[in-house]
């Protein structure tokens, strides 16, 4: 890939990193990122990945951007208040990286539409808000054999980790099944740090970035968890769970599930 003048002096700070250069920028260029969710996480993910220069950046979410959104969804605003989140993102993204493929999707995920929607991605990043969109995600990827970087938030505390289908341990080696509705308080009654979503944002973003490259450490049988009164973070690590519904020696789970509506998760 020939780069433009202005192309070089844009990426100009990767290109001179010998871990990217312009061999790396280029395979960049040629990524295709799927990002679940225009939200706290999805926000951060999609602006720093246009802002890398990832060639295609498709955004899934059926919402629409609300006024409460603004205390840490970075890529709305009060001009977009009732706007499709995917539409108001795009805009966004859009105006800080024109030559990126932004492509807005308004559709709700279910088991018959998922895989055809992430079929052409090479990666998926969740940034979901709820244990259902989150489960049908993980068993997806691992059907359709795709890295998916995964994040969560609540209150103070936020998570990451890399789930590289065949190739260690998947969500449900974590937690088997989703905890039953009401367990788990949503972010609506229980509250989130604005800037949280930044800083895990900011991480799922490193992770695509790293897969794309093939440099680095991802978090792969890792689970990251920042805790931001503390301003910790740790490590826990995720072993491969041989019993594993999904990913196990005698996998249960041989089709997606639709569960029920749930709650945020952490």
């Amino acid at each position: 890939m020939e780069f433009t003048d202005d192309q070089m002096l844009r990426y100009s700070r990767h290109i001179i990193l010998p871990e990217v250069g312009g061999k790396g920028q280029a395979r960049i260029a040629g990524a295709k990122v799927c990002i679940i969710g225009a939200g706290g996480l999805g926000c951060p993910v999609g602006y720093y990945l246009t802002a890398a220069g990832v060639g295609t950046i498709a955004l899934i979410d059926n919402d629409t951007v609300e006024l409460s959104n603004l205390q840490r969804q970075i890529a709305h605003s009060v001009h977009t208040i009732g706007m499709p989140k995917v539409e108001s993102a795009s805009l966004t993204f859009k105006a800080l990286n024109p030559e990126v493929n932004i492509i807005g999707i308004q559709e709700r995920l279910t088991k018959d539409n998922i895989l055809d929607l992430i079929r052409d991605y090479d990666i998926v990043v969740d940034g979901s808000d709820n244990f259902p969109t989150r489960y049908l995600v993980n068993d997806a990827c691992f059907m359709a054999k795709k890295p998916l970087v995964s994040g969560a938030i609540l209150r103070f505390e936020g998570q990451v980790t890399t789930i590289v289908s065949g190739d260690g341990p998947c969500y449900r080696c974590l937690f088997e099944e989703p905890p039953p509705p009401g367990l788990v308080p949503s972010c609506q009654e229980a509250g989130v740090l604005g800037v949280l979503p930044g800083v895990i944002g900011g991480l799922q973003a490193t992770e695509v970035l790293k897969l794309i490259l093939g440099k680095g450490d991802v978090l792969k049988g890792e689970l990251l968890i920042y805790n931001a009164l503390k301003t910790t973070f740790r490590k826990v690590r995720v072993p491969k769970n041989p019993h594993c519904p999904l990913c196990g020696e005698a996998p249960t789970i041989t089709e997606l599930i639709d569960y029920n509506e749930g709650y945020c998760s952490l």
